[in-house]
């Protein structure tokens, strides 16, 4: 696009990457309208024509926190550090749910939207940042659920005592979001050519989620396979998050900082395998 005075230059120049590593964050930063107009597609169009909305987003948490209470609470007997049963599910649920749809979504990217990718320019990570935005919005209803949650136990006076790790949220949140980003790119990358990995993803998180301190403490665990565990990034996020809202168990630095350290690297091998790819995907999806 060039602008009519030709003393003035040139307000656009669509060029090939000179490099993987050239990730182009200020066009992202240019097409922060474009942004903000795809988040709000995705969070309208999540319950356009449906009978109860946005009601939506409170009943797959409290529906699965219910199941997960008789079944691994009430059958299993399985151990939540002294919290009230529906409070420990629903904290790991509302969190593992963030990271889940981020990074299902985010895998489906270049699959979904190779029509609009093949038509107009805009910088192709304004579409997996979307999702990643647009899931917050979600998180965050359903956070408030959580709260609510909380402050009924806490009148009716069960134990729990929510503490100063609390103020990690921001960062919890973030290398959730970071995390499920980078993933969710290498698993769309791959998908242009491997489209089988799009089958294995739906049920692959599903079953990642037993891998993950959501339904038990990580103390509940022998050494051994704590250790093991511990190797999922989430792990140390998500016991994070129930260690400073519920005061119960206890905060593993070691398994967080690991987290930051592997939610970073993967962030950044997502980031440049997707700059790779997203050049020549439409020749090949």
């Amino acid at each position: 696009m060039k602008i009519n005075s030709s003393n003035q230059g040139w307000d656009l120049e669509i060029k090939p990457h000179d490099t993987v590593f050239n990730l182009h964050l200020r066009d992202v930063w240019n097409y922060r309208d474009l942004l903000l107009l795809l988040v709000r597609r995705d969070f309208v169009s999540f319950y356009k024509q449906t009978i109860l909305g946005p009601v939506w987003f409170f009943i797959q948490p409290i529906f699965t926190t219910i199941v997960f209470t008789f079944v691994f609470g009430n059958l299993a007997k399985i151990s939540t550090n002294g919290a009230p049963q529906p409070l420990f599910y629903m904290a790991g649920i509302v969190s593992w749910s963030y990271f889940a749809d981020c990074l299902t979504k985010t895998s489906t990217v270049f699959r979904d939207n190779a029509t609009i990718f093949g038509k107009v320019y805009f910088p192709r990570l304004i579409m997996p940042l979307s999702i990643v935005f647009s899931n917050l919005i979600k998180f965050g209803v359903q956070f408030i659920l959580f709260i609510i949650l909380m402050v009924y136990y806490l009148i009716q006076g069960n134990r729990i005592e929510p503490n100063w790790y609390i103020l990690l949220l921001p960062v919890i949140m973030l290398l959730m979001a970071i995390l499920g980003l980078g993933l969710g790119l290498i698993i769309t990358a791959l998908t242009t050519k491997y489209r089988d990995l799009a089958f294995v993803v739906g049920f692959g998180i599903q079953l990642a989620m037993y891998a993950t301190p959501v339904i038990y403490p990580l103390s509940y665990l022998q050494e051994k396979y704590r250790v093991i565990i511990a190797l999922n990034p989430m792990c140390g996020l998500i016991e994070t998050f129930k260690y400073g809202f519920l005061g119960t168990g206890q905060f593993y630095p070691g398994a967080f900082i690991y987290s930051i350290i592997a939610s970073v690297i993967i962030f950044i091998i997502g980031l440049v395998v997707f700059n790779k790819v997203e050049k020549n995907f439409v020749d090949t999806i």
